[in-house]
């Protein structure tokens, strides 16, 4: 997995997150906290906010006020927007994607692309 392709599986993940937010909160009333926040990740989701600077205030706005959702929320987004969303993860996890980030870049530097899926379960010994 490349930069590019891992910039759009981490897209599609916040997709399926916000879109499954955006469902589960429909029947709120507009004005609801929990509605405003699923349709904030939908415009995350939609490219009109910044995916750095919104996403990481979205994250800490998720966990602190909704922790019920925190769980729902796609782990590896955790890692992949960084900052103030590194605080949700356990030093263990955070070190797992760490030894990820650097085994992709020490491919890329040889001109070989990761199998993202295969080397996270290897980590994790599901294999």
């Amino acid at each position: 997995m490349n930069d590019e392709q891992y910039l759009h599986h981490c897209t599609l993940l916040l997709r399926e997150f916000s879109n499954d937010l955006l469902k589960r909160t429909e029947s709120l009333d507009e004005e609801d906290s929990l509605r405003e926040l699923a349709v904030a990740f939908g415009n995350l989701n939609s490219g009109s906010a910044d995916i750095y600077a919104d996403g990481q205030t979205l994250v800490s706005r998720l966990f602190t006020t909704y922790p019920d959702f925190g769980p729902t929320f796609p782990r590896e987004l955790l890692w992949f927007l960084g900052g103030d969303c590194l605080h949700f993860m356990p030093d263990e996890e955070i070190k797992l994607h760490q030894q990820l980030e650097d085994q992709r870049h020490a491919l890329a530097v040889k001109g070989e692309v990761i199998d993202f899926a295969e080397a996270r379960a290897k980590l994790l010994k599901l294999q």
